[in-house]
């Protein structure tokens, strides 16, 4: 599989802080996933197309590993990347790094199931795999 990275941009809003301007740890988790919803979409999955299917079928995160290695502030414009390392059988393995300009301040792994609306393990749909194992190509 290729592991084409897909970067997308964030600014740090007053909301996303705490009292010091300093970025609530919860909120590195909204930023990585608009970069995994943003780079499904680059590669032609959408979550509403999956929802849409005659099984629908959906994206839950069933592990996260975060490394926080250096404090995001309010105003920062950060860039958010992701890699799809494995799409295989019901499961995605999906690397991230967050940057302020060269500096890497998170890293996190993501283990997410394809899941179907009751909440069962589904495999993902073969032209899903292609997608993302192409880089949407």
């Amino acid at each position: 599989m290729a592991h084409r990275e897909f970067t997308i941009t964030v600014r740090v809003y007053y909301e996303d802080t705490d009292f010091s301007g300093v970025v609530y740890h919860a909120r590195y988790l909204h930023f990585f996933e608009r970069g995994r919803t943003e780079a499904l979409r680059s590669c032609g999955v959408s979550h509403t197309s999956l929802l849409a299917r005659d099984e629908p079928l959906a994206f839950a995160v069933r592990r996260m590993t975060i490394d926080w290695l250096a404090p995001a502030r309010i105003d920062d414009l950060l860039e958010v990347s992701t890699r799809f390392i494995e799409v295989k059988g019901a499961r995605m393995l999906v690397v991230q790094e967050m940057r302020r300009q060269d500096q890497i301040i998170a890293r996190a792994e993501v283990e997410a199931a394809c899941m179907n609306r009751l909440g069962r393990p589904r495999r993902l749909p073969q032209e899903v795999v292609a997608r993302l194992g192409s880089g949407g190509n």
